[in-house]
């Protein structure tokens, strides 16, 4: 069995989902996704150019050759990484349809069958705490027993963020920016009405973005302590390892991080220095499947949890959870589509999330039959849906 063609189809939901498609002589095919981002689907190309010919089923050696031949495009991170993880998601795929195996399998099997989500929830309708209470009674009505919001959004005590395109530039001006006196209060305000709107057992975390300084998002951790956050998320910029570290020794709030870092070697001294008490690396960004397991490896062997960050459609949530489910560090998985309301249309047999779980098949693969109508109708502008004509 050889690699005849990789081609990409880019379906425009709340993100670009960059669909990738590897195809044999054999007739066997897998399914992959790569995290959006300029450039991707052109980087999915050239990286598939040079499998043509090639074993789809030695995978190790195939993301290799892929990262050294593509050296010169900074194969080690960023979008170049990105692409990879989509045509490696992919051959996993190829692998278990090929073999009648899912993709947990190769991983060792599970642990789990089932595989909890979080639905991201952004903020309330309106930036009253009340506002953001009742969309996280609405969402646990729907099952989910785990939930996030962002608080690093606009609100009535910091920068103006009228319609002007300049008041909303100001917001994420500076960079690690100050919280005030009046924006802490609302922040908790914000947590202390989720909590008290969902009761003790639902998870609930928050979200920062990497928006402030190390003294804030400490005053922030500590003040949120009572109620019992699963995580603080991203509340200082991402590259300092030791302003991440003096952050999540300071707060008995977890801290964690890890969307914005690439394959292993960008996750060791964070995980080392146990900077952050979660991880959340987005898998179809950092590396892909095998890349996702060595960093969950390396983090279980300082009793760190996984939660991986996801953006992805069907195809690369479902993915995710196959590796999720064979590592014994797993917490929770994000869901970031609850707005788009034929995320689970786009693959056949019903929606993937029930009850805010993933129950894992033993079909081969990811186990997911991609709904070319629903797909058809939503491809992005510009883009060919697996090479026909956009």
């Amino acid at each position: 069995m050889k690699i005849t063609k990789v081609r990409t189809a880019v379906i425009d939901g709340n993100f670009p989902w960059v669909l990738v498609r590897v195809e044999t002589d054999a007739g066997v095919t897998g399914l992959g996704e790569a995290y959006w981002g300029a450039g991707v689907a052109e980087l999915v190309h050239r990286a598939g150019e040079l499998l043509i010919g090639d074993d789809p089923t030695n995978i190790g050696k195939l993301v290799f050759l892929m990262e050294r031949c593509l050296s010169g495009e900074g194969a080690q991170a960023g979008a170049t990484v990105t692409a990879i993880s989509g045509i490696e998601i992919a051959l996993w795929d190829l692998l278990g349809r090929a073999h009648g195996l899912p993709i947990s399998t190769f991983f060792g099997g599970r642990f789990r069958d089932k595989v909890r989500v979080y639905a991201d929830c952004h903020a309330g309708e309106t930036p009253d705490p009340a506002s953001y209470a009742e969309k996280a009674k609405a969402i646990v009505a729907e099952g989910f027993t785990a939930l996030k919001f962002d608080l690093d959004t606009p609100n009535p005590h910091a920068f103006d963020v009228s319609e002007d395109p300049h008041a909303r530039r100001q917001w994420v001006e500076p960079y690690s920016r100050v919280i005030g006196a009046a924006e802490l209060r609302w922040m908790v305000a914000v947590v202390k009405a989720v909590r008290a709107a969902v009761g003790p057992d639902v998870m609930v975390a928050m979200d920062a973005h990497w928006k402030f300084n190390v003294n804030d998002a400490i005053r922030l951790a500590q003040a949120l302590e009572p109620f019992e956050l699963v995580w603080l998320e991203d509340p200082v910029p991402p590259i300092n390892i030791e302003a991440q570290r003096a952050v999540t020794q300071a707060t008995r709030t977890p801290i964690c991080t890890g969307e914005n870092l690439y394959r292993l070697e960008g996750f060791r001294e964070l995980i080392e220095k146990q900077a952050a008490r979660i991880i959340a690396p987005d898998i179809p960004k950092m590396g892909g499947l095998m890349e996702f397991k060595k960093v969950a490896d390396h983090a279980n062997s300082y009793y760190i949890p996984m939660a991986p960050h996801n953006v992805a459609s069907p195809i690369g949530t479902v993915a995710g959870a196959h590796v999720s489910a064979a590592i014994p560090n797993f917490l929770v998985m994000e869901y970031h589509a609850h707005d788009v309301d034929w995320w689970g249309d786009l693959v056949e047999g019903g929606p993937p999330i029930v009850d805010g779980f993933i129950a894992l098949s033993d079909k081969p693969g990811h186990g997911l039959t991609l709904n070319e109508g629903v797909a058809r109708a939503h491809v992005k502008k510009g883009h060919s849906f697996f090479g026909d004509e956009p």
